[in-house]
Parts: structure tokens; C-alpha cells; sequence
């Protein structure tokens, strides 16, 4: 057991060992239990300041973040970029370095560039948490992940996960792809040729839907990032659904106790049939995002909690 957590910065999954992440899935733990508590209160970060920054849309990410700084007790902020000085030519350099100078303890930033979390991280002497860097990673959304497989199966370890859809664009993807291998999973990746990574690091790739989740414990699905792809034509939705869209028959190639997930946002009909998301048995979708509050809180613990033992 680690007696404590080494790390400031929450950037991507490549600066954590098998180890630590297993420690911060191990935290996560006891914030699932305590939030579903009638009463959801902790007061460990009280009196310190976190900022969510979101330069993108977000619902499950921005709320989650949200929620579990509060629940330990913290002061969150939400800041909208839409109306700050960014939009009458700040720099986003001068936007860091003034957000640093009110000396928050934590920024928790959302960007479609990659790399620009690392680059706040560079310029702020607070903790800083990437929450999502264009097609860069999205750490907490692969741990909060894994602990929703740990939860359902017991174990990582020897398990078949197929992820599917749109992997090339994917920062959910990037981040899974990095987190359950270094915890004993059997991964793959599905899709179109034109939707795949370049490079897979020994991954296995299939182009073929049936033959990609043929008898995997784990079918995560992926959603099409059209935002990433404006030329994409919107008839070519259909046919990604009748090749690569994820339907109870389709479900039957995968093993008979196989769950899915998917981190949201859903289109259904494009990447899943509705039916396989409602469905309690199979679907762990709702799970993710449960998991989602429990592995922040988590995260907003352990990152802070060497600054806070430090604190007169």
C-alpha cells in the first residue's frame, strides 16, 4: 500500500504506474460508498479553491468536478469562457498567469488543443488537472472507467476489452489505451480504417465489428466526434450504424456476460441502439458515471493532500 500519493498534476495516464493507479482506484472506493449516503459532506478541502475551466462543452466531466469539490468541502468555481477576456484578445499565457495570481490550490481545465493543460501546468504553481486536451487524453475519464470494470468483474486482469468506434479522434480512447493494458487487460480497438490510429503500439485492430467483439468481456463504445471531422456527411451515419453500431444481435458475439459502456455523450441509432443502454444487465453506462464523482473526489484528495499537510 502507498503511504502517499507522488504526484501534484493529474496531466495523462503515462505518468502513472500499474501501482498508482491502482492506489487511486483504491480511494475511489470509499467515495462510491459515501455518496450514497443521505448526506454527502467532507470537509478535507475546506478552504481551498478549485477552478474549472472548460473551453469546451461538457456535461458529465464539468457537474462531476463540480459535485465532488464540493462534497469535500472545497470553494468551485466555474469559469465561463465564453465571457472572459479571452474574447477581447487575451492570451492564453496571461489568462494562466492571472487565474494563478488569485492563488487557487486547484485548476481543472478542459481545451480543444492538446497539450494545453501541460502548458497551465508550466505557469501556475497550483495543482492542475487535465480534464480533457482535444484528441491529447483524458485521464480521469480511463480511471473512472476502470473502476466501473473493477466494480462489474471483479478484476482488470485477463479481460477482453474491445473498444469501438471513432478511436482515431478519441482522447477517451488515447487514455484507455494507456491505463488497461498496464493493468492486465486484453485490449482491442474496432472501426473503419479511416477512424483508427496511425500508430497502436501493439494493440490489435479489426475493421470488422463482428470479428472485433467476438468473445469480449467488455464492448466500450465510442461515439462518432463530428466536431472533429466537419466534413463528415451526415448519410454516412447510417451505414457507420449498420457496420459498426452496437445492437443486441451484434451483442451476441461478445461473451454471454458481457457489459457495455460508453462516456457519453450517447447517439443512439448511430453508435448504439437504445435498447442496449437501457438495458441494466449489459449496460454499465449509468455505472461510468457514478464512478465518474467518486474517481474525482478521489483525485482532488490525493493531489492536494500533500499541499494540505504542508499547511500551517
Amino acid at each position: 500500500m502507498m503511504s502517499s500519493f507522488p504526484h501534484r498534476n493529474l496531466l495523462g495516464i503515462n505518468q502513472l504506474q500499474a501501482g498508482e493507479i491502482l492506489y487511486l482506484l483504491d480511494e475511489a472506493e470509499q467515495w462510491l460508498a459515501f455518496n450514497r449516503q443521505p448526506r454527502k459532506r467532507d470537509e478535507r478541502l475546506a478552504g481551498l479553491t478549485i477552478i474549472n475551466i472548460f473551453f469546451e462543452n461538457s456535461t458529465r466531466t464539468l457537474l462531476s468536478f463540480e459535485i465532488a469539490g464540493k462534497r469535500l468541502g472545497a470553494q468551485v468555481v466555474n469559469m465561463r469562457t465564453a465571457q472572459s477576456s479571452l474574447n477581447k484578445g487575451e492570451s492564453l499565457v496571461d489568462t494562466a498567469l492571472t487565474l494563478g495570481a488569485m492563488r487557487p490550490d486547484v485548476l481543472v481545465i478542459r481545451h480543444a488543443t492538446a497539450g494545453v493543460p501541460q502548458e497551465i501546468a508550466g505557469l501556475v504553481g497550483c495543482s492542475v488537472i487535465n480534464a480533457g486536451d482535444g484528441t491529447g487524453e483524458h485521464p480521469t475519464q480511463a480511471l473512472l472507467d476502470a473502476l466501473t470494470i473493477r466494480r462489474r468483474k471483479g478484476r482488470i486482469d485477463g479481460l477482453k476489452i474491445a473498444i469501438c468506434g471513432d478511436i482515431r479522434h478519441s482522447r477517451v480512447a488515447r487514455s484507455n489505451l494507456l491505463c488497461l493494458p498496464r493493468l492486465g487487460a486484453e485490449v482491442r480497438v474496432v472501426g473503419p480504417d479511416s477512424l483508427l490510429p496511425d500508430e497502436l503500439g501493439g494493440i490489435a485492430s479489426f475493421t470488422d465489428m463482428d470479428e472485433g467483439i467476438e468473445g469480449a468481456d467488455i464492448v466500450m463504445m465510442l461515439r462518432i466526434q463530428r466536431e472533429r471531422m466537419p466534413d463528415i456527411a451526415p448519410e454516412s451515419l447510417g451505414d457507420f450504424y449498420r457496420l459498426y453500431g452496437l445492437s443486441r444481435e451484434r451483442l451476441a458475439r461478445a461473451a454471454p456476460d458481457a457489459i457495455v459502456m460508453h462516456p457519453g455523450p450517447i447517439n443512439r441509432g448511430v453508435e448504439i441502439d437504445g435498447e442496449i443502454a437501457d438495458d441494466p444487465d449489459r449496460s454499465a453506462i449509468l455505472d461510468q458515471v457514478e464512478a465518474g464523482v467518486a474517481t474525482r473526489m478521489a483525485c482532488l484528495d490525493l493531489l492536494t493532500r500533500a499541499s494540505r499537510d504542508l499547511a500551517p
